[in-house]
C-alpha cells in the first residue's frame, strides 16, 4: 500500500494480524534524516525471524496518511525499530 509519511510517498506492508508494527533501522537511515532524534526507549522485547534473532533499539512514532477518495485517513502508529533486519 502506498502512503504518505513526511510529505513523501512510501510503500508499506500492512499485516492486520501482526503483534506490532516494525521498521528496519536501515530503512529509516535511507528515508528519514535525523530520525534518531525521534527515537523513544522501548521495553525489552525479543523478535525472531526465519533467519535469526532481531534486536530492538527503540520505538518511533510517524504520522501516516492513507489516501482515500472519501477523505484521507491519518494514523500515528508506534513502530519498533529493529537494528539487524536484512532485505
Amino acid at each position: 500500500m502506498t502512503v504518505c509519511i513526511d510529505n513523501a510517498q512510501h510503500s508499506l506492508i500492512i499485516d492486520s494480524g501482526a503483534h506490532c508494527s516494525i521498521v528496519a533501522r536501515n530503512y529509516l537511515d535511507n528515508h528519514f534524516p535525523n530520525w534518531e532524534k525521534q527515537l523513544l526507549p522501548t521495553e525489552s522485547k525479543k523478535f525472531q525471524s526465519a533467519s535469526g534473532k532481531m534486536t530492538s533499539i527503540g520505538t518511533i512514532i510517524k504520522e501516516i496518511i492513507i489516501p482515500h477518495r472519501k477523505g484521507n485517513i491519518r494514523l500515528n502508529p508506534e513502530f519498533v525499530v529493529l537494528d539487524d533486519v536484512h532485505n
